[in-house]
C-alpha cells in the first residue's frame, strides 16, 4: 500500500480558497498512491481561533467540492484533513454552539470516485478552557472506513481508524478504534513545535499498544503565532518509523504492507490478553 501525507503549510499570509486550490493540486500530484492524507484545519490553521466562525464551512461547503473533485482526479482514497464544519442549530446553549449554528473539528474522507465516504467529529478538543475547547463542540462517535486492497501492490482490504491531533493523547479511543476493526490509524494534526518530542513519541506509542500502523500528518509554517512541528509520520506495528518529514512543507509518501498487522498480532497475541473493558466516560 502507498500512503502519501501531504504537509501542507499554513500561514497568515496565504487566503483560504488559495490554499485550497494549491491542497487540490497537491493531491492530484500523488495519482500513484492508494490512501492521500491532508492535516487538520489546513484551511484556517488549528490555532488561528479567531478565524473558526468567520472561515466555517457547511459539510458540503467548499472544501468538500474542491476535495471531492481532487480525490476523482487522482484516483486515491483521501483523508482531507479536517475543516471547521457549521451546522444548523436552534438551542445556542452547549460549548461550541452559539445563536446561529455549532461548530466542529470534522474530517473528511473521500473515495477514489469523489463520493464521501465517511465524516469524523473530533471528540477531544484542545484548549482546557479556551480555543476550540470553548469554541467547537465534540464529537461522540468512532468512525473507522473500510479500503479495499490497494491497487499499487496485491494486498488486503484494511480498516481506517479515525482520530485528530489531540485524540492521540487519549489512548482509549485507539482502542475503542481497534475493537471496531481498525488495522490503520489516521491521525491529521496541527501539533506545535513546542510539543514535538511528544507527537513522535505518541505516534509510536498508539502503533506499539495497538499493533497498527500509524499514519500522523502535520502541518509545516506557523498558525496564529504558534509555530507548527510538521514531521508526519508513518510507523509500523512493531513501533519501526518507516518514514518522517522535516519542519517544512513536502510529501512524505511510504509503501507498506496491510498484512504485517494481522500477522503481528498472531505472532505477538498481546491485544487477546487484555482484562479491562472500555468503561462510558465521567461527565
Amino acid at each position: 500500500m502507498r500512503a502519501s501525507l501531504i504537509q501542507i503549510g499554513v500561514d497568515e499570509g496565504e487566503s483560504v480558497d488559495s490554499r485550497r486550490r494549491r491542497a487540490a493540486s497537491l493531491v492530484r500530484e500523488q495519482s500513484g498512491a492508494d490512501l492521500v492524507v491532508l492535516p487538520e484545519l489546513w484551511t484556517t490553521g488549528a490555532f488561528a481561533y479567531e478565524e473558526f466562525a468567520t472561515e466555517a464551512e457547511p459539510l458540503q461547503g467548499p472544501t468538500y467540492e474542491v476535495m471531492a473533485e481532487a480525490a476523482r482526479d487522482a484516483g486515491v482514497w483521501l483523508h482531507a484533513g479536517s475543516i471547521p464544519e457549521k451546522t444548523a442549530s436552534d438551542s445556542g446553549s452547549a460549548a461550541g454552539e452559539g445563536p446561529h449554528g455549532s461548530l466542529y473539528n470534522t474530517s473528511l474522507i473521500f473515495s477514489p470516485s469523489g463520493e464521501l465516504a465517511a465524516a469524523y467529529r473530533k471528540i477531544h478538543r484542545f484548549g482546557f478552557d479556551k480555543g476550540e475547547a470553548v469554541l467547537m463542540g465534540a464529537g461522540a462517535e468512532l468512525v473507522t472506513v473500510r479500503l479495499p486492497g490497494p491497487a499499487t501492490t496485491p494486498g488486503p482490504a484494511t480498516t481506517l481508524g479515525l482520530a485528530t491531533c489531540y485524540d492521540l493523547r487519549f489512548p482509549e479511543l485507539f482502542r475503542g478504534l481497534v475493537d471496531a476493526g481498525a488495522e490503520i490509524l489516521v491521525i491529521p494534526a496541527g501539533w506545535p513545535e513546542r510539543r514535538r518530542s511528544h507527537w513522535t513519541l505518541l505516534a509510536q506509542a498508539r502503533a506499539v499498544e495497538n499493533q497498527a500502523y500509524v499514519l500522523a500528518c502535520g502541518t509545516a509554517g506557523t498558525h496564529a503565532g504558534v509555530p507548527q512541528a510538521g514531521h508526519s509520520i508513518v510507523v509500523d506495528p512493531w513501533g519501526e518509523v518507516l518514514g518522517e518529514a522535516g519542519s517544512g512543507e513536502e510529501v512524505l509518501t511510504v509503501e507498506f504492507d496491510p498484512g504485517k498487522v494481522a500477522a503481528t498480532r498472531e505472532q505477538f497475541p498481546a491485544l487477546k490478553d487484555r482484562m479491562l473493558g472500555l468503561r462510558p466516560p465521567v461527565r
